[in-house]
């Protein structure tokens, strides 16, 4: 027989905190060690007895969850971290994952579904409510090219990939100059200074010379 799954319970509500406890009692693979009303009683309990998993309410009364969080994510690694919450703002999902939480439910979430996420977490997972996970596309940075090798580009990046010869070419590009009038200037032949822009055109991982443009205003690539 498998050891259960030890779990605290930090929620300020009581009727919240003793109903989780008392639907906890009729699963054999979990045992709740302990139901605190604040941040500061739970981690007390945790130097006394660590438990594997925290189900950590944010809204708490003196430290927040989120504090308290960050704090057993530092001091006991081994514990996994649930946020529980009614919260669903983005800015507080994305700050409860950076800080150390494995999880994050809303408080709605069916039991057994509840229990899921408790097993998946205690195995090492890391799991977001399906409701409040599209959240996270609205955040995440756009490919700025479909080139597996270079599909996020830096200014600083950028510059190193382009030669000090690339980037005279290049502003002469965004001026809007030709092919000719770029041989002219640089003193090279126009196949030779066609061939230049395409090397640059492919760097930058664009098609044309107005999204070179754009990227090279974008990147600020022409300024010192």
């Amino acid at each position: 027989m498998t050891d259960k799954i030890t779990i605290y319970i930090i929620e300020d509500y009581l009727l919240t905190r003793k109903t989780y406890k008392h639907h906890f009692t009729r699963y054999n693979e979990f045992e709740v060690l302990g139901d605190f009303e604040t941040a500061e009683e739970g981690l007390e309990a945790m130097k006394k007895r660590r438990a594997d998993v925290v189900l950590m309410d944010l809204g708490l009364p003196y430290m927040n969850g989120l504090e308290a969080t960050k704090i057993i994510s530092r001091k006991f690694p081994r514990t996994k971290v649930i946020v529980l919450t009614s919260h669903d703002r983005e800015e507080e999902i994305f700050a409860s994952l950076s800080s150390g939480a494995s999880a994050y439910a809303l408080k709605d979430l069916s039991m057994p579904d509840l229990c899921n996420v408790i097993k998946e977490v205690h195995k090492g997972a890391v799991w977001i409510d399906s409701r409040i996970a599209r959240m996270a596309l609205s955040v995440f940075p756009v490919p700025e090219s479909t080139d597996f090798n270079n599909l996020y580009i830096t200014k600083e990046r950028l510059k190193v990939n382009l030669t000090e010869k690339e980037l005279e070419i290049l502003k002469l590009m965004v001026e809007g100059k030709s092919n000719t009038q770029i041989g002219d200037i640089m003193m090279i032949s126009p196949h030779t200074a066609k061939s230049h822009v395409c090397k640059i055109l492919s760097k930058l991982s664009v098609t044309d010379r107005v999204q070179a443009a754009v990227k090279a205003v974008k990147y600020d690539l022409l300024k010192n």
